[in-house]
């Protein structure tokens, strides 16, 4: 684990200092788990994306596979997820 300094809003600091008590935590685990979540969601929206793009080829007939989708591989035919 490293130790890093950040420069946050007045208001969040408050926010934040509030919820860790009420939650018993300290600042930086509840710091720590809020960017891990952030990161999640992220991830997550960057998958969906990927996987709009399919939808509109498909529904455009262009569709031939897409590595973005990581489709599965079922003998020769390609089955998008």
């Amino acid at each position: 684990m490293r130790t890093i300094q950040m420069t946050l809003d007045d208001d969040l600091v408050t926010a934040v200092d509030r919820v860790s008590k009420e939650l018993r935590t300290s600042r930086s685990a509840f710091t720590r788990k809020a960017l891990r979540e952030a990161l999640a969601r992220y991830s997550l929206e960057q998958q969906e994306q990927k996987h709009q793009v399919c939808k509109q080829l498909r529904a455009n007939k262009l569709y031939k596979g897409c590595p973005g989708c990581q489709e599965r591989t079922q003998g020769n035919q390609r089955t998008p997820p």
